[in-house]
């Protein structure tokens, strides 16, 4: 695949974006590998607003330069959203003179009744096409343009509290880092619960997980609220049209729309970042594939949500599993190889959600993957 980016090019994009879309975080892109990018949004000012025919009002993004030659894009969001109102995503891609059109990436709300939570299937053109929650192109593009809609009964709107764009070329390989050797040993202690119950058998391994990380935080926080129940955490991510809860923006979206709490989807370059939010005290949520964690279990294609919790002395990488059978005597808590988790996090491209309280303090984005 052709770079077309140079340089100057790259700089100049990104000095022109800071002043273009004020609330954006990024940092320089000298030291960053070209796998992956993450941009930050919280302050929408600088967004065109109108209103449609439906009275429903429309914010119209800048383009965004994503500062690498990208072919794939997760826009997670986090809102305040009553119930009865609802939010479109939409994304469009622009390269070399080239503006795709405009992929609806989610309808999404809060309780998914009056406005049903889903993915839009059936949008492959000749640019790309949407895989649930991820815009794939078939070249890549330099950067991306967002409309959302805000919309809901007699009158009632959800409020934007962050959009975060992760970019990646999964044409390139990801950067491989010495280890943060200050998160060796250290574990963190987060609550064990299991996708596997009365409720369900198969298929709720993001919930389950996005329930230990929203537990652990009602623990440090004191907040009761946020200790919920495996199938209220899968009612609040599901997709209608899916027809499951493994939604990544979808999750995030839910975690975030507590008072004070942020989550985005991003991709990751290597351990060596999830053991910088382990040092912090930080668990993260990996998504890998379940047979390639373990040797010799059968064969299963599909993704696989887990936490990361610590790693051993050794290094290798603690995890809350969901994928355990607690009538069996399965525990939770298992320790995974290093080689193994990295090769199985290979799957999702390194993706993760990061659920955290706003007003943590957060790991050093050093090569662009998160906002600080």
């Amino acid at each position: 695949m052709k770079n077309k980016f140079k340089s100057t090019l790259v700089v100049a994009i990104a000095a022109s974006f800071a002043v273009l879309l004020s609330g954006c975080k990024s940092i320089s892109t000298s030291r960053h590998s070209q796998f992956s990018r993450f941009v930050g949004v919280e302050n929408f000012e600088k967004f065109q607003r109108s209103q449609n025919e439906h009275g429903e009002t429309v914010l119209l993004s800048p383009e965004i330069p994503a500062r690498i030659p990208w072919n794939e894009l997760i826009v997670s969001w986090n809102a305040v959203a009553p119930a009865g109102t609802f939010l479109k995503l939409e994304a469009c891609a622009a390269s070399s003179g080239h503006d795709t059109k405009f992929y609806t990436i989610a309808n999404w709300s809060p309780d998914g009744k009056l406005y049903p939570r889903a993915s839009v299937r059936g949008q492959q053109d000749n640019d790309g096409t949407v895989d649930t929650d991820t815009l794939i192109l078939n070249q890549p593009a330099q950067t991306a343009q967002l409309r959302v809609t805000l919309g809901g009964t007699n009158g009632a709107l959800p409020t934007l509290k962050f959009l975060g764009l992760s970019f990646a070329n999964t044409k390139i390989p990801v950067a491989v880092r010495a280890p943060n050797r200050a998160a060796w040993g250290k574990i963190i202690p987060t609550p064990e619960h299991s996708q596997h119950g009365a409720w369900t058998n198969k298929g709720w391994c993001s919930p389950t997980s996005l329930s230990m990380a929203l537990s652990r935080w009602a623990e440090v926080l004191s907040r009761p609220e946020m200790n919920l129940t495996v199938p209220d955490v899968a009612a609040g991510v599901y997709d209608a049209d899916f027809k499951g809860t493994g939604n990544w923006p979808f999750n995030t979206a839910f975690a975030g729309g507590f008072p004070g709490m942020k989550a985005c989807v991003t991709r990751l370059d290597d351990l060596r970042e999830v053991e910088d939010w382990i040092a912090a005290g930080i668990p993260v949520i990996l998504s890998a594939r379940w047979d390639w964690l373990l040797p010799g279990r059968p064969v299963d294609h599909d993704g696989h949500l887990i936490v990361c919790i610590g790693f051993t002395k050794d290094g290798d990488v603690v995890i809350n599993d969901p994928a355990t059978r607690l009538e069996k005597g399965e525990p939770v808590h298992r320790i995974y190889k290093r080689a193994d988790v990295i090769h199985s996090w290979t799957k999702s491209h390194n993706a993760v959600y990061l659920v955290y309280p706003a007003g943590a303090k957060i790991p050093a984005d050093k090569f662009g993957h998160w906002e600080n």
